[in-house]
């Protein structure tokens, strides 16, 4: 089930609770129905196994809806700040990949990866470009390309590229992009897209070029090598190299 048709599942189960308890007398008063419709979308949402990080989400929907209206806050302010988010996170709720953005570690562990001959990096979900710019100022031999959807960090990366004529950043699908030309393809995604970058990679990369995955690695398929990033989440880069139609293998 979609997490956007979960999240509305548990809204409404959390209004048919407080609704109910309403009616039967139980409890009255606009905050403790507040508090039981959110207490009870929070419960709802667990049980449909909806993502930990929806839960305070539930929690917090119907009380800052009241909080916001009974503020006599100006509406254009709330239309400005969906406006906002839409442009930031996109399609987002479809695709479950959140705005990831790379930092100088993942950089240089990818950095490390290029041959030293000139070649073609692609990042899929590029964000703002922040692995993009440094890399290609650090290789002008090479030919970077971004391919983020989301209308405002592309604008961002665009805007950012620049000046940098080995670096081109695209707005679109990266599914819908041929991944056959370029020596290594870059991932910081989320799990759920995994599978089916698997599949597009073994379809359309050449043999021995490389799919990186800052992160999440794939199901079901041993890496060739990992990478432990120095920060301080100690990130992970997992590093499979392309062979001509190569069966997965048993993760280990």
């Amino acid at each position: 089930m979609p997490p956007a048709l979960k999240a509305l599942l548990a809204q409404l189960a959390g209004v048919a609770v407080a609704f109910a308890l309403a009616r039967a007398g139980v409890v009255s008063g606009l905050w403790p129905l507040v508090a039981v419709q959110a207490a009870a979308a929070c419960i709802s949402a667990a049980l449909l196994r909806s993502a930990r990080w929806w839960l305070p989400i539930h929690l917090a929907f119907l009380p800052a809806v009241v909080g916001a209206q009974r503020s006599a806050i100006d509406p254009r302010w709330f239309l400005g700040a969906f406006v906002t988010l839409a442009l930031v996170y996109w399609s987002s709720f479809r695709s479950q990949v959140p705005l990831y953005l790379s930092n100088r570690h993942a950089v240089r562990a990818v950095s490390a990866l290029l041959p030293a001959q000139p070649a073609r990096l692609l990042d899929i979900g590029a964000g703002t470009g922040s692995l993009l710019r440094p890399l290609a100022r650090s290789r002008p031999d090479c030919r970077f390309t971004g391919i983020e959807i989301a209308p405002a960090p592309w604008l961002a990366g665009r805007l950012l590229a620049l000046g940098v004529p080995n670096l081109s950043f695209l707005r679109g699908d990266f599914f819908a992009h041929d991944w056959a030309d370029f020596d290594l393809v870059y991932a910081f995604l989320s799990p759920v897209p995994m599978d089916k970058v698997w599949h597009k990679a073994r379809r359309e990369m050449r043999p021995d070029s490389l799919l990186v995955s800052n992160s999440f690695a794939l199901p079901g398929c041993a890496p060739d090598e990992v990478v432990e990033l120095d920060d301080r989440r100690r990130t992970r880069l997992y590093i499979y190299r392309i062979r001509s139609q190569r069966a997965p293998e048993t993760a280990k």
